[in-house]
């Protein structure tokens, strides 16, 4: 059957995870982070304790959904709209969650359907509740099923010059390395697979321009400390190809700044970015 609009509401089974100090080191190193930032990519230099990314929560999270339920569909007709991350406590070095996720929400676009799959992940080692991520798939040519349209957000940057911008360069290998925290879609390492799906080489991945754009937030805004990134949400636009350079423009209001990533060109690639610290 097509996608199942009933599917809202459904609930999965609970899901583990566990992680290392080395799957940490690994998601820093693949989105961009180096030797200015040993906090994050090493485990032994004297004096600078191990911590970890927070938005290293879209690859621990997400468990627990109950994807079977949707109905069926080419997944090769799946694109990543929009993530959000909600981090309740610092993520520790390493560790293991148990996961409980949803099916929030399914909107009618008529040429697609917006889902929205919810996911709460808890520490087991002290039983508190650790982040909560949000994706919004978008799944072209399942729309037109006579569903409600959703929610049309509106989202607007001040009117002014970005308070605060950050420049990050990627490799040309970004792809291949990030693929190791988890993801090995062959369209961001294969090239043949690539110009099927309509690019000339291998895209990078979404979540690994998120996690570029999370470390700039990160740097400027909280001074490097994770505990104090509270949340971070935003829309996929364009995608980037290793070896873009990634601009990320900031305007603060109080403990809440709205960004925008651009590439070098000035395309936009992430968007109506919201996020919250302390």
């Amino acid at each position: 059957m097509p996608i199942n609009p009933d599917a809202v509401g459904t609930q999965g089974e609970p899901s583990r995870r566990s992680w290392s100090s080395k799957d940490a080191i690994l998601y820093g190193l693949g989105v961009g982070a180096g030797v200015d930032e040993l906090a994050f990519t090493t485990e032994n230099t004297q004096e600078v304790p191990q911590r970890v990314l927070p938005t290293m929560a879209v690859v621990l999270g997400g468990g627990g959904i109950p994807m079977d339920k949707l109905g069926s569909f080419n997944f090769a007709m799946l694109l990543h709209g929009a993530q959000k991350i909600e981090l309740f406590d610092e993520i520790p070095v390493e560790g293991e969650i148990e996961s409980t996720g949803l099916i929030g929400a399914i909107w009618d676009k008529e040429k697609a359907a917006s889902v929205e799959l919810v996911s709460e992940s808890t520490n087991i080692a002290t039983g508190k509740p650790l982040f909560k991520t949000t994706m919004t798939a978008f799944i072209r040519g399942e729309g037109g099923f006579g569903g409600e349209r959703g929610p049309s957000p509106t989202f607007e940057l001040p009117d002014r010059k970005a308070d605060q911008e950050a420049h990050y360069q990627t490799r040309i290998d970004q792809a291949l390395l990030y693929r190791l925290s988890g993801d090995r879609n062959p369209l961001h390492s294969d090239p043949a697979f690539a110009k099927i799906g309509g690019f000339d080489r291998p895209i990078l991945h979404g979540l690994c321009t998120y996690g570029f754009t999370g470390r700039a937030l990160l740097h400027t805004l909280c001074d490097s400390d994770p505990a104090r990134f509270k949340s971070m949400e935003g829309r996929f636009s364009t995608p980037v190809m290793p070896g873009d350079e990634l601009v990320v423009s900031m305007w603060i209001d109080g403990n809440t700044c709205r960004f925008q990533t651009k590439n070098q060109d000035g395309v936009v690639v992430f968007d109506q970015g919201v996020m919250t610290f302390a």
